[in-house]
């Protein structure tokens, strides 16, 4: 009989620690081999700290027997932007197969982010292999970005995530009708208390401080340089407004380090001291170590993390402004900004940012029906059958709160509710203007 052989793939230390926390959970059945597969998909991989590298990465490696580099194993090439062309699938696969010696062994995978490389690649080198996908954060509560080819799709069988919205189903994957299971954040929890235990580098801190978050937007594309220091500076003022004097602020590791130097000056000039995180360190460990008084961010995972696993006060700032600037309408963003903002209390309203608790479910149920109102106009191709859905809740509750959520044009080309004005919805209706629309369309093709 075969030995059976379990791959696990991540590119962060968040990812690896939801394994390890899925592993310690029992959500794995036994296997004779577990090997992790790390994959650094920075945009320069060599001047960039693979997982393997992180501090407290040796205690996640403990539950392995083997930690392999996906980016040594492809050598050139990329891991964001290479994939096995399908003639040449067997010959990788017998190469990999000597390279990691896995013999004739039965293969099992469990990846992230499906659709897009480096997973997809592994998952198309191993073909019939069966799959488990763990969410990569709030992502997860949006669609499919890309349709994925059914060879892999109907391989997988579970979405395991954590729970950052009690009562909140991932929209994932479902049109593989694959099914999500919970890891336990007890189990998160642990392995998290594990890696802050290895983390000696933090600076010491008195008392309980506000924690800034960066995450470096404009590498992105979604806002530049000068907007993004605006943000920055509007999370330290925001923080001091609200009565904090000691700052922290964790940048994103490959931000510009003048950014920093511009926060320290605003909070010196507020009254305020702002220290910085230098170390690239899970903002979960610094919830740990450092119990902040307050987390700020725009729309991080870590958000949800702390207010959901370990109790903290959050705030957002500057959503708003993303979720005008997100394009094109599809971007992947726009779930975790949309439900960050219609979830969290703003940063410049103290009231809500003092009475703010984690929602009934009640309103889950609201946000659900948000997002995925949200989720069909950005994939209505993969999700044809959340139509009547999208539609029900536009003509219910698509109001000034809520239009910031969706773009008219993109409601015009799906034909769904609010494409026009209420006062000018019988103009689609109208034989004249339809005919004079088809008169002008004509001259100009000639």
């Amino acid at each position: 009989m075969p030995r059976t052989t379990r791959i696990f793939c991540a590119s962060t230390l968040y990812g690896a620690a939801t394994l390890s926390a899925a592993l310690d959970a029992g959500l794995f059945e036994p296997t004779d081999r577990r090997l992790l597969l790390v994959t650094n998909n920075a945009v320069n991989p060599e001047t960039t700290p693979a997982v393997d590298e992180m501090p407290g990465f040796a205690r996640i490696a403990e539950r392995f027997d083997q930690v392999l580099s996906w980016n040594e194993t492809i050598a050139p090439f990329h891991p964001s932007g290479w994939s096995p062309r399908g003639d040449d699938i067997p010959m990788w696969e017998r190469y990999v197969r000597l390279q990691w010696g896995l013999g004739d062994d039965e293969i099992r995978l469990a990846v992230e982010s499906v659709q897009v490389n480096p997973s997809l690649a592994v998952c198309q080198l191993f073909t019939g292999a069966p799959v488990d996908v763990y969410a990569d954060g709030l992502i997860s509560y949006g669609p499919t970005r890309d349709k994925i080819d059914p060879l892999v799709g109907t391989r997988i069988e579970r979405l395991l995530h954590l729970d950052l919205v009690p009562g909140l189903t991932p929209l994932l994957l479902t049109e593989f009708d694959v099914r999500p299971e919970l890891v336990p954040g007890e189990a998160f929890l642990k392995v998290l208390g594990e890696l802050a235990q290895d983390e000696t580098g933090l600076p010491d801190v008195d008392g309980q401080p506000a924690l800034l978050l960066g995450q470096y937007l404009s590498a992105l594309g979604i806002l530049d340089d000068a907007e993004e220091e605006q943000l920055h500076l509007g999370m330290v003022r925001g923080a001091v407004a609200l009565g904090h004097r000691r700052l922290v602020f964790k940048p994103h590791p490959v931000a510009p380090a003048r950014w920093s130097r511009l926060l320290q000056d605003e909070a010196a000039r507020l009254g305020a001291e702002l220290i910085l995180l230098e170390r690239p360190v899970l903002a979960e460990v610094v919830f740990q170590r450092t119990r902040p008084a307050l987390v700020v961010g725009c729309f991080s995972t870590a958000l949800l993390t702390a207010a959901g696993l370990y109790g903290i006060p959050v705030a957002r700032t500057g959503t708003d402004g993303v979720l005008s600037r997100l394009t094109p309408y599809q971007n992947s963003n726009r779930v975790p900004v949309t439900l960050v903002d219609a979830l969290l209390p703003d940063l410049a309203d103290r009231a809500a940012v003092e009475s703010w608790t984690m929602p009934s479910p009640e309103r889950v149920e609201q946000l659900a029906a948000l997002l995925t109102a949200v989720g069909f106009a950005m994939q209505p191709k993969i999700y044809p059958g959340l139509r009547g859905a999208a539609e029900d809740y536009l003509s219910r509750h698509l109001n000034t709160r809520t239009w910031r959520y969706f773009k008219r044009r993109r409601l015009t080309a799906l034909a769904l509710p609010g494409a026009v004005p209420a006062q000018l919805a019988f103009i689609p209706r109208n034989a004249t203007v339809r005919r004079l629309a088809r008169r002008a369309k004509a001259l100009s093709r000639r």
